[in-house]
């Protein structure tokens, strides 16, 4: 052990008398710097401080315009453009002072000398422009006051061009007399700093030799083999040559190695343990995921259960109707009672008719009857239908069609979808006055649209394609998927279904359809009549 203390009090003591002769160099070298740098800096600042004064002059400039200019303009700024003059003189006449203060250059003084004669002309100027403003105030005609504050606006900028520029240059030229310093006193330095590694680097080989390497060769051992531990090698063992502090750091590295070979055991089982652990949640993870997708096949079930249900009483009414309308010659006529309560028992068929397309939908049960139709009567018969929901809530529900389309449609489900969307921007918008159903008819296609005055969509994007996706901001109950099953049966007529604003604001639907083949229209018939 004294060994390897003796070669690390000689490495250190050499280095000691290295750092100290480094140090005393170095603080000369930053003493020398120092002074040098804050002479550059002194004049940099000042030759920030004298751009500041530049700019409050032309700010004053400005403001003494403005003052004239607009008679009903607050003369606190003119006051407040003089003072940031009057703090800026003062700033630069400070800035010189601790200069001249902090330097015992007889230079310095001759140049502080020749800086003060132009801060007084700046000063001299200022309060000349002063009174010529409250002069050109007094005037009355506006014409007279913009000619004198042009004057004297410029007798002000010609008395403070020269002196601004004149103490510019004196601070650039120490500026560069500064820098000129620092590079000759970088290149002494460098000289120096060569000098003194050159010699550091003799002795540093001179101890490398004697002290290091050897002692580096041992820890680049112990290196080695900490890198097989890493690797898991935790059999490795270093032996113990000798009894100074690397012998003790070898004992204590073996030591080390044994303990992480019992610690590799324990966590391997630890290991074992949480992958069964892990597995198990998993199992438990799927069995839920399978309850909620049974419970999700339960709901289905449900909605066309319900669906049938209704539909069975309401077709026992209609027969019921049918009948006591076939007697209606009696002593009271219940004919047209008999005909209201048919209407409405066909209108509540329909809506079962749609939850129950609603509800196969979801099960992916769809099919499509599509026909020859026109898009007019369809537009009608979804307008009718929702005309009175748009008068209980004061909505004007307005039906605007051009020419008639012929399409290929399934006539219910296409009605049910501009039902659907009539109905989401009854339910939807808040603050909506009218609904506008359009038909136009452009070169092969038909454009369907339902457009309001509401808010408008939040977003527009496919995100509001997506089922159970609801972003009403009025509160209304619904499921949400009347825009994605009216995509889905849009897309299932060739059509396109799209989501704008209003060039006006509000929001708008666009269906494209494509308008009937005459070639289809005819193989649609004949199959009808093959049929019939």
């Amino acid at each position: 052990m004294r060994s390897l203390k003796a070669r690390f009090a000689l490495l250190l003591g050499s280095t000691a008398i290295l750092v100290v002769l480094a140090a005393v160099g170095a603080l000369w070298s930053i003493g020398a710097a120092e002074r040098t740098i804050d002479r550059t800096l002194d004049a940099q600042g000042r030759l920030e401080l004298l751009v500041e004064l530049s700019g409050r002059m032309s700010q004053y400039g400005l403001a003494a315009l403005e003052a004239v200019s607009n008679p009903d303009a607050q003369p606190e700024g003119l006051a407040l453009a003089r003072s940031h003059v009057d703090k800026a003189l003062v700033a630069v006449d400070e800035a010189l002072g601790r200069s001249i203060a902090a330097s015992d250059d007889p230079l310095d003084r001759t140049l502080y000398a020749a800086r003060t004669r132009p801060l007084a002309q700046l000063r001299s100027a200022r309060a000349i422009l002063d009174r010529q403003v409250s002069l050109v105030q007094r005037q009355s005609e506006d014409e007279n006051r913009r000619n004198a504050i042009r004057g004297a606006l410029n007798g002000f900028g010609a008395m403070t061009g020269q002196p601004l520029s004149f103490l510019m240059e004196v601070e650039r030229r120490s500026m560069i007399a500064g820098s000129e310093q620092a590079r000759a006193l970088s290149s002494r330095l460098r000289m120096v700093s060569l000098a003194a590694a050159v010699l550091a680097l003799g002795i540093v080989l001179v101890l490398y030799r004697a002290v290091t390497r050897p002692t580096l060769a041992r820890i680049d051992a112990i290196r080695r083999a900490a890198g097989a531990v890493g690797r898991g090698e935790l059999d490795t063992r270093l032996s113990v040559a000798t009894r100074d502090e690397l012998g003790l750091l070898v004992a204590n590295f073996n030591r080390m190695a044994a303990r992480l070979a019992r610690r590799e055991g324990r966590l391997a089982a630890d290991r074992a343990a949480l992958e069964d652990t892990v597995a198990a949640r998993t199992t438990d993870l799927r069995a839920a995921n399978e309850r909620l997708e049974a419970v999700d096949r339960s709901r289905r079930r449900f909605f066309a259960d319900v669906s049938h249900e209704l539909r069975t009483p309401l077709t026992v009414i209609l027969g019921e109707c049918d009948i006591a309308g076939r007697s209606a010659g009696r002593a009271v006529d219940h004919g047209p009672v008999f005909a209201t309560i048919r209407k409405r028992a066909q209108r509540l068929q329909r809506r079962v008719e749609d939850l129950l397309r609603v509800a196969r939908s979801e099960s992916g049960q769809i099919e499509l009857d599509r026909r020859p139709t026109g898009a007019l009567a369809i537009l009608t018969d979804a307008v009718d239908s929702m005309a009175s929901e748009a008068s209980r809530r004061r909505v004007a529900l307005t039906l605007e069609a051009g020419r008639d389309a012929d399409i290929l449609a399934d006539r219910e489900w296409l009605r049910q979808v501009m039902e659907s969307l009539i109905d989401n921007a009854l339910r939807h918008a808040t603050g909506l006055t009218r609904v506008v159903v359009a038909l136009d008819t452009t070169g092969t296609r038909a454009t369907l649209t339902i457009a309001d005055d509401g808010p408008g969509f939040p977003e527009i994007g496919d995100g509001l394609f997506e089922r159970f996706r609801r972003e009403s901001r009025s509160g209304e109950i619904g499921f949400g998927i009347g825009l994605a099953l009216a995509r889905w049966v849009i897309e299932r007529h060739d059509g396109a279904i799209r989501l704008e604003h209003g060039r006006q604001g509000g929001a708008r639907v666009v269906l494209e359809m494509p308008l009937l083949d005459p070639a289809t229209e005819k193989n649609e018939g004949r199959e009808r009549e093959g049929v019939a």
